[in-house]
């Protein structure tokens, strides 16, 4: 497993990040043998040694016959079947894409985006970022570029309303030179990846990639770096009170108005089932006074995507907000008492040592409770009782 940091200070793109994945050790095959499994024509990758702005770098070209097919996101869906991480990111095309042409999602005409290319470079760095088994990715702020680009609906601005949806509450800045940075791919790459945004984290850094793009300005070096390595905690040792490791713990909320209720319960058990280490609903009243749900996991780097996953497919939602937190977490042990000759597990918690927490589990006390034919409350008093002898200082 692995940390990763992705420095996009001179943008990100698609072809890109394919490159940066070659130069941090990634074999081109892992890529191109995702690609082939669901292509619906034939794709090459093609890997060429370059310099961009004096660097050395890595160029991936993407070579496709000439196609003028323009998809929607339900033909690039259909294409990428259960390749969920890549259908991820084509969602937040879709869904961003929708949001600034007042369309719906799956009438979306990808265009550019939807080309072959496109479908190879979000596939292709997917596999990449498998294959090196991630437990976090941590991602600079972003350059977007500044000044105008032509695309297929005339002039637009940079950055590209689709780019600047999808870097919404992501940390960004126009860069250095007056030209298009990131592009959509990239921007939906990169905030699909991501489990936490800032600088370089504490980490032992094994592999550099510089993933080259299509241009070399002058006075820009035009590339992605991506460094690869191991995590390492602060410190000799791990402290009892607060999580210390590289990939902390994130918090993903959205708000949902168009849910059938009843299904709420399947979809807690669906993000704990994806790794999510808690789940919860809290009822809200949104705009016009309309009844609603903010859906909330808290999930570690690791199960991030998953996470992420699980919430666009189980639920109706088109958007995710995801913070990152410093969490602190007593040490935990069980221990057990008994109750009318039931064995009750015991959740002991300790701060510096001393047991200042412990709670019979209420699965065992139900179990008991319908055994013994009593009160769950009964029982739950008496296995209350009995765990206070593991209470430091406690006179029973």
């Amino acid at each position: 497993m692995s940390v990763l940091w992705v420095d996009a200070s001179s943008g990100a793109s698609g072809d890109m990040l394919l490159g940066a994945l070659v130069g941090a050790g990634v074999p081109v095959e892992v890529m191109q043998s995702a690609i082939d499994a669901v292509a619906p024509e034939p794709i090459a990758l093609r890997v060429e040694a370059v310099r961009r702005g004096g660097l050395a770098a890595t160029r991936v070209h993407v070579d496709v016959a000439e196609s003028h097919h323009h998809r929607t996101w339900r033909d690039v869906r259909a294409l990428l079947g259960d390749a969920d991480l890549a259908v991820a990111v084509f969602q937040r095309l879709a869904v961003a894409e929708a949001t600034v042409h007042g369309t719906t999602p799956d009438e979306v005409h990808f265009h550019e985006v939807g080309a072959l290319d496109a479908i190879a470079d979000v596939v292709g760095v997917c596999a990449g970022f498998a294959h090196l088994g991630a437990t976090s990715v941590t991602v600079s702020p972003v350059a977007v570029g500044s000044g105008t680009i032509q695309a297929a609906h005339g002039t637009l601005p940079v950055p590209p309303p689709a780019v600047a949806e999808l870097l919404r509450g992501v940390p960004s800045y126009a860069g250095d030179v007056p030209m298009e940075l990131c592009t959509p791919t990239g921007a939906a790459l990169l905030t699909t990846l991501a489990t936490g945004w800032g600088p370089q984290p504490a980490m032992s850094v094994e592999e550099i990639g510089v993933g080259a793009g299509g241009r070399d300005p002058d006075g820009h070096a035009n590339v992605v770096r991506l460094f690869v390595g191991g995590g390492f905690e602060a410190g000799s040792a791990r402290t009892s009170t607060a999580d210390t490791t590289g990939a902390g713990p994130l918090l993903l909320e959205c708000n949902v108005d168009d849910l059938d209720p009843r299904v709420w319960p399947a979809v807690i058990a669906a993000l704990l089932e994806a790794g999510a280490s808690d789940a919860w609903l809290t009822p809200i009243l949104m705009k016009k006074g309309r009844p609603a749900h903010t859906l909330s996991a808290l999930v570690d780097g690791e199960h991030a995507t998953g996470v992420r996953t699980a919430i666009f497919q189980q639920t109706s939602t088109i958007g995710l907000r995801e913070q990152p937190l410093t969490k602190h977490a007593l040490e935990r042990e069980f221990a057990s008492v008994d109750v009318g000759g039931q064995t009750i597990s015991v959740k002991l918690a300790r701060h510096d040592g001393t047991v200042v927490n412990a709670q019979p589990e209420y699965d065992d006390v139900a179990g008991a409770a319908a055994v013994l034919d009593r009160p769950v409350a009964d029982v739950l008093a008496e296995a209350t009782a009995l765990a206070r002898q593991f209470l430091i200082g406690t006179v029973l």
